[in-house]
């Protein structure tokens, strides 16, 4: 985790307070369930809540432990005994590492997502606000690059408000499917631990049960939930492109804020750059990074290996840390967005109406001339303007063969700018269910 892009409330899920705490529940809870059992004495289960709820673990002497034991829950175990006492050895009864450390790192990504799915929310209101508000602010719709339809730039945000909605929808489901717990004992088997203590030790944890864990939970659970953030992070970027593009000095229809005090270059106090979708750019980049080592974790040997291990304690943080980071700068950029309409207008009437040049096609098919012949008609007086000679209506209304079957008056309402808009309701309706 990198400070410079982390938060306080998603980091501290990963502090090694906050995990040895989750260790601490896991196995305070496993014990109760094994005192209900009978299997392990009430008092001692009793004695271990009492000494533990509160105990502050001191995770430098749990390390120190580790540098002999050379074994992270063991080392804790060691420490637990040192707080709680002679009770302590009925803590762990038939229990293996993995039901701690699985169960633990699943708690961990499930109030992750907790907090990423909150982060979408924000976005989303904000990309909603920001819609509403260029609902009808007409701005040119571009394909390849190039100028292509009138659209508005309300729907440039509709259209991301609704990649978020499934971005959300895609981030409830993995949080439901990596939300597991597994306190099967050595292989899986149950052999020594009752089935009954996993399902005490799951819902006190608010996680449901894992049907088979051979050891240790299935991988793929967690390639899927990785998976769903690196989707998340690419539609982060498609977002910060679409304004790193509006920003580029020949568009100029958008930018991000400028803050007084800000400085662009270090070199040249002209410059107003877009630092803020540059960085979401490379921070998406990163987080689609962790996708990969996830899907490689799912091939484990027969019951249980650790290869998966040390990938998970680098991704799990970093992923998450940085994906959570990452959709609260963009909430901030697209909230204090800066929209320049009178731009967008220009530069829609930049090619001298060319982007009417559908509307003039089907027209002249409409009255009658072969699509092949309408389609040459309209490139032949398009493309002057393009080179900057001349004006696309003006020419079109000088050309005999265009006037034979369109009147000027007729070829003049097809540069009716309110056409392209007619269906913005609709759509709107669509994605927000209200066009208000």
């Amino acid at each position: 985790m990198i400070p410079r892009y982390s938060r306080p409330e998603m980091t501290a899920i990963w502090s090694p307070e906050a995990r040895f705490r989750i260790w601490f529940e896991i196995e305070a809870h496993a014990t109760t369930a094994l005192a209900e059992l009978g299997v392990v004495p009430k008092e001692a289960a009793a004695k271990v809540w009492e000494k533990g709820r509160d105990a502050v673990f001191d995770v430098a002497r749990i390390d120190e432990i580790e540098r002999v034991t050379k074994h992270d829950v063991i080392a804790f175990l060691t420490h637990l005994a040192e707080i709680v006492g002679p009770e302590a050895r009925f803590v762990h009864q038939g229990m293996t590492s993995s039901d701690v450390l699985d169960t633990c790192l699943n708690v961990q990504l499930a109030r992750a997502a907790d907090l990423l799915i909150a982060d979408i929310d924000g976005l989303l209101a904000a990309l909603k606000r920001r819609a509403f508000e260029h609902k009808l602010t007409p701005t040119i719709g571009r394909s390849h690059g190039i100028h292509a339809e009138p659209v508005t730039f309300g729907l440039k945000l509709a259209q991301a408000y609704a990649e978020f909605e499934r971005a959300r929808a895609r981030l409830v489901a993995a949080r439901a499917e990596i939300a597991t717990c597994a306190i099967s004992g050595a292989v899986g088997t149950f052999a020594n631990i009752d089935p009954r203590v996993e399902e005490y030790v799951a819902a006190q944890m608010g996680l449901t049960v894992e049907p088979v864990s051979t050891q240790v939970i299935p991988r793929d659970r967690h390639a899927m939930f990785f998976a769903v953030l690196g989707v998340v992070a690419s539609s982060i970027e498609r977002l910060s492109i679409e304004v790193r593009h509006l920003q580029r000095t020949e568009v100029l229809e958008a930018e991000e804020y400028f803050s007084e005090g800000q400085k662009g270059s270090s070199a040249m106090p002209h410059k107003r750059n877009p630092v803020l979708t540059e960085n979401l750019t490379g921070l998406a980049r990163m987080v689609r990074s962790y996708a990969l080592p996830a899907m490689e974790n799912v091939a484990l040997w027969h019951e249980r290996d650790i290869s998966h291990s040390s990938v998970e304690r680098m991704i799990g943080p970093d992923a998450t840390v940085t994906l959570d980071f990452a959709l609260a700068r963009l909430t901030g950029v697209v909230d204090k967005l800066l929209v320049y309409p009178e731009q967008m207008q220009r530069n829609l009437d930049r090619l001298g109406g060319l982007v009417h040049s559908q509307r003039v096609l089907l027209a002249l098919t409409q009255a009658g001339v072969s699509r092949e012949d309408a389609y040459r008609l309209v490139q032949r007086n398009a493309m002057p303007v393009w080179r900057g000679e001349g004006d696309f209506l003006t020419l079109l209304q000088a050309d005999q063969e265009v006037t034979a079957a369109l009147k000027p008056e007729a070829i003049a309402e097809c540069f009716d700018l309110g056409y392209h808009l007619k269906h913005v309701d609709t759509i709107f309706r669509r994605v927000f269910g209200s066009a208000e």
